[in-house]
């Protein structure tokens, strides 16, 4: 029976953006508030991969059902870049601001400004893993703006707004968020996994 979902990973603010998308349907528990102190290597070449490590990690250490994912944003005129290194664009010791530095300097004055924020939820569910992927498109803006959010958050400008993702509500972010069609698709299974009275 359905009793809580370990979320296999240690960002708050992930945290809080499936939260709010789940609104209490379900009880997800972080490592944190699970006790579980550990940083997850993510050393795979895709977003897929990189997030069956981390829930398989943590189901082999706690046997609880868990979930867990990884996000890249790809920018076209990049060759996807930064995909799988989105977190460590600008090295492993650096932030989001270096991160966004560095991606700006490497678009220079592309005039291609296509990309995208794709996620991918890897679930252990009794074993077996299921995955789910919501995909954002829009654009990278030629410097940032905006203080909400986080990441390369103040650079993306979904399609359909004018907005960068920084300048948005949480509410309204929702409104186009990769993370948000990922976990959409995600607690619908859980839903029919374990019947609309369990939910």
């Amino acid at each position: 029976m359905f009793t809580y979902l370990i979320f296999a990973t240690n960002n708050q603010h992930k945290v809080n953006e499936i939260r709010t998308v789940l609104q209490n349907k379900f009880e997800i528990v972080t490592l944190k508030e699970g006790g579980i102190f550990i940083d997850i290597p993510e050393p795979h070449p895709t977003l897929e991969e990189n997030a069956r490590e981390k829930s398989t990690t943590i189901y082999s250490l706690t046997g609880k059902n868990c979930f867990s994912e990884d996000t890249g944003l790809e920018v076209m005129a990049l060759n996807g870049e930064p995909g799988v290194r989105s977190a460590r664009y600008a090295g492993d010791d650096n932030d989001s601001a270096g991160n966004v530095k560095k991606l700006l300097q490497n678009m220079g004055g592309e005039q291609n400004r296509t990309a995208q924020f794709r996620t991918v939820i890897s679930l252990l569910l009794d074993g077996a893993e299921y995955q789910f992927e919501g995909i954002c498109e829009g654009r990278i803006t030629s410097e940032p703006a905006g203080d909400r959010g986080f990441g390369y958050d103040p650079v993306f400008v979904p399609e359909g707004s004018d907005k960068t993702f920084a300048q948005m509500t949480m509410d309204e972010k929702n409104l186009f968020s990769h993370r948000k069609k990922a976990t959409i698709k995600f607690a619908h299974f859980l839903k029919e996994y374990y019947g609309k009275d369990k939910s």
